[in-house]
This record gives structure tokens, sequence and C-alpha cells, in this order.
């Protein structure tokens, strides 16, 4: 695997394995396995270019080419939206997990954008799903992190926490927050918010 990029973030961990139930399983699967849809997930398009065009700017930095800079962050809020998710939240945790990297790797072997553990493609995909693939890897880190926000009702601290392996430990939840916080959220989120909570 000569010329991957692994992993700086001190925080790319891996989520641990545990049995899933057959119907838990099943819908994955089937989250996994949808087709991507060609509309975006906006509520118009004055919407949709507003939020592109700020992300756009502010991952200048991190993805230098404009136009694989606009198919990352269409991706990301499409599939962020289509898991229920804050495609804010996404690019935050994006941001700690792999810093941009489409390649980077963990030293447990979690794989690309979102860290995603391969025991995943065996437990809910099919063995052609590549986890470098952009589409691929949000998609299965949206899945991932929904599975988790559902185990927990809702509790973004400890789905956070799962996500990362490093349930009941701080660290990796307020970076996320902080980044959230500071890099990504289009408004000024209250410093009284309760951010453990996803709201709907």
């Amino acid at each position: 695997m000569a010329g991957l990029l692994f992993a700086c973030a001190a925080q790319a961990g891996g989520q641990i394995y545990t049995p899933l139930s057959a119907s838990v399983r099943a819908g994955m699967q089937r989250s996994v396995s949808d087709q991507a849809s060609s509309k975006l997930a906006f509520a118009t398009q004055y919407e949709a270019d507003v939020w592109l065009n700020e992300m756009s700017r502010r991952l200048q930095k991190k993805l230098p080419d404009a136009a694989y800079r606009m198919d990352f962050l269409k991706t990301v809020h499409y599939e962020a939206a289509r898991a229920g998710l804050d495609p804010e939240l996404v690019l935050s945790l994006i941001e700690v997990e792999s810093g941009f990297k489409k390649y980077a790797v963990s030293h447990v072997g979690a794989r690309g954008y979102m860290q995603v553990m391969p025991f995943w493609v065996n437990e809910i995909g099919t063995k052609e799903q590549n986890l470098f693939h952009l589409r691929a890897n949000l998609r299965y880190g949206c899945t991932i992190l929904r599975h988790y926000l559902d185990i927990e009702k809702g509790d973004l601290y400890r789905a956070l926490g799962r996500y990362n392996g490093t349930l009941g430990k701080p660290e990796y939840p307020n970076l996320v927050h902080a980044a959230w916080r500071n890099h990504w959220a289009m408004l000024p989120r209250r410093k009284d918010s309760n951010y453990y909570s996803l709201a709907n």
C-alpha cells in the first residue's frame, strides 16, 4: 500500500466491533447499498449556494482543487442529511479523524476521511466497496455515526466516543465539538447549548 498517507491526528481511532442484531444489520446494509441521489438535500438553490460557497472557502487550504472540493462538500452534505446528521458536524469529525486526508490510515487500520474500520465492510457491505472511495467512505461513516447515535438515544458525546473507540473519555468528543464551533458552524452556537444531544 505504498503511497498511503497516514493520519496525523492523534485522536484518530477506530470503532470497536460489537455484534449487530439481524434487524440492525439489515437496516445498515440497506443504508450503505442505496444508490446516491442526483439531488442535493437543500431546501433551495440559494441555501445550497450559500452553504457550498462558504464551506468551500473554509476548506480551500485543505483541499486546493476547486472541482474536487465542491464534489467533496456536496457528498458530505448529501450523506450527512441522508443519515439525519448535521453536515457541519460531519466536517468537524473528518477534521479530527483524518485532517481531510483521503488515504489516511490509523494505527488500528481505520481508513479514509471518516476513518472507517474495515470490519464494517464484512459486517454490512460487500467486498467490492472501497473505503478509500469518497462516497463509500462518507456513506459508511455517516451510517455508523447514526447507528451509534441511535444506540445512545441521541447522546452525541457518547456516540462520538463510540465512533472513535474512546467511549467515556472526554478528549475526542471535545475536539470534535471545538472543530464544529470554531471552524464549521455556519451560525454561532450558544455557549450554554447542550451539544451532547443532537437536535432533530
